[in-house]
């Protein structure tokens, strides 16, 4: 199968499902976009994670990020696999340094494991081709809040921003973690 890799793009809440959001997905090359709909707790974790913040007590997702680095366990990709009545169907891979393990998930863990962990996001072109249309092609007739999901240069720059007022605040054990985010972004670049 051939894959193709997409980016997080931004992020609606719709007018007809209070706690539904609209997750956009693109691939640069192609200029289309993959509209993806999601959880409110999904969207939290995607736009904390691409803001380099985390909410008081770890989420799930942090939690799971926290575990693989623990046991030194890299996250090499995430897939977009299938489409299926709906549903979009993903996969994680996971290294432990001597075999990679595939592991079923649904499409908005993949893309928060994604974003904290700094690896790619990859779809099936065949998947993309059904469900992909004109990047902006959504942009008038997506309702509600619209969040930006930053690209990995913007994002670095807001990182480097809160590591600089950590530093200043002497709050080392919060500028670690987030040096260890640009680490990650600035390995997948």
């Amino acid at each position: 199968m051939d894959y193709i890799q997409v980016f997080a793009e931004r992020i609606s809440q719709t007018m007809s499902m209070s706690d539904a959001y609209i997750l956009i997905l693109s691939a640069r090359e192609q200029r289309k976009e993959v509209p993806i709909l999601i959880g409110e707790a999904e969207a939290q974790a995607i736009l904390l994670a691409v803001e380099g913040r985390s909410a008081r007590r770890p989420l799930t997702h942090n939690l799971l990020s926290s575990i693989l680095d623990e046991y030194m366990l890299n996250l090499k990709r995430v897939t977009i696999d299938r489409f299926d009545e709906g549903i979009f169907y993903s996969s994680m891979y996971l290294y432990d340094g001597f075999s990679e393990k595939c592991f079923d998930c649904r499409t908005s863990d993949a893309v928060v494991m994604s974003l904290l962990q700094g690896c790619g996001i990859y779809m099936n072109s065949n998947v993309f081709e059904e469900t992909s249309m004109e990047q902006g092609a959504l942009e008038g007739n997506l309702p509600g809040n619209h969040h930006p999901v930053t690209h990995p240069a913007d994002t670095l720059a807001v990182l480097e921003e809160m590591l600089r007022e950590c530093e200043e605040n002497e709050d080392y054990e919060q500028a670690a973690e987030i040096l260890k985010r640009i680490e990650q972004i600035k390995n997948s670049l």
